[in-house]
Formats: structure tokens, C-alpha cells, sequence
């Protein structure tokens, strides 16, 4: 437990958190939204700092970030508790967890970066559940992961205030943020938020210089519509351009859409085609068996230039971070 940032006193031990959206109003003794940061006596600490429930060594590409350090193993962790209320969280059994549910353990920032670096990892991610709500803790281990030449990656709902971002995300060198539908109702219906505050949120997060890349979870007869997808595409267009990466992902039952079917792979198919055609150069299929959809190809001549196999890499002939037509590719190697 911490001491949080991003909150301010109301009056009579009342505060209010100022790091998502939500603004949650608390009482002396009362959790957010979130479930891991808590009034106590007037002031907010962080219930999740160095408690993280899971740490794993991932490929990168599994987070997914198919441009940001190919081919490279990172080192991921995750606490408990999450800032949105998603009916299809495919990680549920931690994101809707409470600090004393789960076994959790005690790893410093230290403890982090010095583990990070034993396996040989080029970076750390925070992942698996909603790393905003642990701010205070992905900002000291990012400091310390910088000093011994690892980078560090988020990724997130994007659901974060600007101030917040302001402080955070200077020490962030990839994100991949989802980008959950694109309509009001879908935001508010299924996941207990609101979809501008993200759209804002993205656009300040680039202007960071954080690098980026976008995922849309695909769910049937939801947001899988050709006139969402375009405008989504649209918008993706209009305020990152072309080269920012694009992730469509395959739902499969779970939490509280058990009742839904799977998404077809023909649906990401389309939404593929749909952000080809439109101008985005990167656009990958994401939980489902992929051959070409998980191929990096020169948006100039088309020459393959990353193969892929689910998660590994098995050819990569980037010379430069350049096609051998001499294209720039959007990547960093």
C-alpha cells in the first residue's frame, strides 16, 4: 500500500480520484470503482502497489504489439481490480477481484526490474488487468526500468484522466490501447463507461510520444458492423493516420456473454479489408488461427516482411526498419 496520486480532499474525510474518468467520490473507508484504491482517515492510497497478482514472460506480440520491438520477450505483470465494467472481460477472474481475494505478492518496483532483466527481456509490460489503476507503481518501476535500458509498455483501456496521462505516460514508450466499439450505447450498455473520454485520451497519449497500436475486440451483432468499423477506421485515419497499427480480435464466450457466439473469423476478414481499403497499412486479425492477417507487408510494393505464426516470428527481413524497395516501414526495432 502507497499513498496515491491523482485525488483531492472534498471536506469532512471525503475525496474525490481524479486518475480515470469516473471521478469517484469516496468516503472515509470506501473503495473505487476499481477496488484498489481507498479513502482511509481522508486520505487515497493504492492498495495494488507492489501487489501484483500475476508476472509472466510474454512474446510481445501477445499484447498485442506487432510493431514495437518484433520478436522480443517482455516481462509482464498485472494487480487485481479494473476501472470499467466490461459483460465480456476475457480476464474477469482478476480484473473483478478484490485485493483480499487473491493470493497477491509483494514485488517492489526493484524487485520488477531486477527480474525483468534475469530473463532477459528487452522491457515490462503492464498488462492483464487495467494498469491506470496502479499508476503510482508502473510510474517507479518505468523510472528505474529506463535507467537499466529496458522499455516499458501499457496496456490499457484508456480510460484515464488528462492529468493523469501527463504524469504517466512520459515514462511509457508503447501502448496498445483498446479501442472497445465505437458508439456511445456500446461503451455505456457493456462496459459502464462512456467512449469520448477514451477518444480524447488517445489523442493525449500520442502527443506524448508513446508509441501506439489499436485493438478492437469484434463481437457479434455488437459492434461488428460494417458502418461502425468505417467510422472507427474513419476516425483512426483522421487523428493518428495511416501507419498507427489496427488490431481486430475474435470473441469467444466468457464472463457474462456466455450466451453470445463466437465472432467468425470471415467478420475480421471484412473489418481487414475494410481498414485496407480505407488507407490504414497494418491492420492484423487477432484470436483466431491467421496466415496473411498476421503478416507485417511493405504498404509500397507488398513484399512480406514479417511472418508470424501465432506469436512467434519466424522471418523478419527488416533491414534498417526499411522494405528492401527502400520503403520506411512503421516500426520500432
Amino acid at each position: 500500500m502507497k499513498e496515491a496520486r491523482w485525488w483531492k480532499s472534498i471536506g469532512d474525510k471525503k475525496i474525490e480520484c481524479t486518475l480515470c474518468p469516473r471521478h469517484c467520490k469516496l468516503k472515509d473507508g470506501q473503495n473505487g470503482f476499481c477496488f484498489v484504491r481507498q479513502n482511509i482517515s481522508g486520505v487515497l492510497q493504492s492498495l495494488a502497489y507492489s501487489s501484483p497478482i500475476a508476472v509472466h514472460t510474454d512474446p510481445i506480440e501477445k499484447k498485442p504489439l506487432y510493431h514495437f520491438l518484433p520478436g522480443s520477450e517482455i516481462f509482464s505483470l498485472g494487480t487485481v481490480g479494473c476501472n470499467l465494467g466490461c459483460r465480456f472481460c476475457q480476464n474477469w477472474d482478476i480484473s473483478k477481484a478484490r485485493i483480499d481475494q487473491k493470493s497477491v505478492r509483494h514485488f517492489t518496483p526493484e524487485d520488477i526490474v531486477k527480474a525483468a532483466l534475469n530473463c532477459d527481456c528487452k522491457g515490462i509490460a503492464f498488462t492483464y488487468n487495467e494498469p491506470t489503476i496502479f499508476g503510482e507503481y508502473v510510474i517507479d518501476i518505468s523510472k528505474l526500468a529506463h535507467k537499466s535500458g529496458l522499455k516499458t509498455v501499457m496496456v490499457t483501456n484508456g480510460y484515464i484522466t488528462k492529468e493523469a496521462i501527463k504524469d504517466i505516460y512520459p515514462f511509457i514508450d508503447a501502448a496498445n490501447i483498446d479501442l472497445k466499439a465505437f458508439t456511445e450505447e456500446f461503451y455505456s450498455k457493456y462496459c459502464q463507461a462512456h467512449l469520448q473520454p477514451i477518444l480524447d485520451a488517445i489523442i493525449e497519449i500520442k502527443k506524448t510520444g508513446t508509441w501506439i497500436e489499436l485493438t478492437t475486440l469484434i463481437i457479434p451483432d455488437l459492434n461488428d458492423s460494417s458502418e461502425e468499423v468505417k467510422s472507427l477506421i474513419d476516425w483512426v485515419l483522421k487523428n493518428l493516420g495511416s501507419d498507427v497499427p489496427l488490431h481486430f480480435s475474435a470473441f469467444h464466450p466468457t464472463y457474462k456473454m456466455m450466451d453470445r457466439k463466437r465472432t467468425p473469423k470471415s467478420t475480421l476478414d471484412r473489418a481487414r479489408k475494410l481498414a485496407l481499403d480505407a488507407g490504414i497499412h497494418y491492420v492484423y486479425e487477432g484470436n483466431v488461427m491467421t496466415t496473411v492477417e498476421g503478416n507485417t507487408y511493405c504498404p509500397e510494393c507488398r513484399r512480406l516482411l514479417i511472418e508470424r505464426q501465432w506469436f512467434t516470428v519466424v522471418h523478419n527481413s527488416l533491414v534498417n526498419g526499411k522494405c528492401v524497395c527502400g520503403a520506411p516501414i512503421f516500426i520500432m526495432q
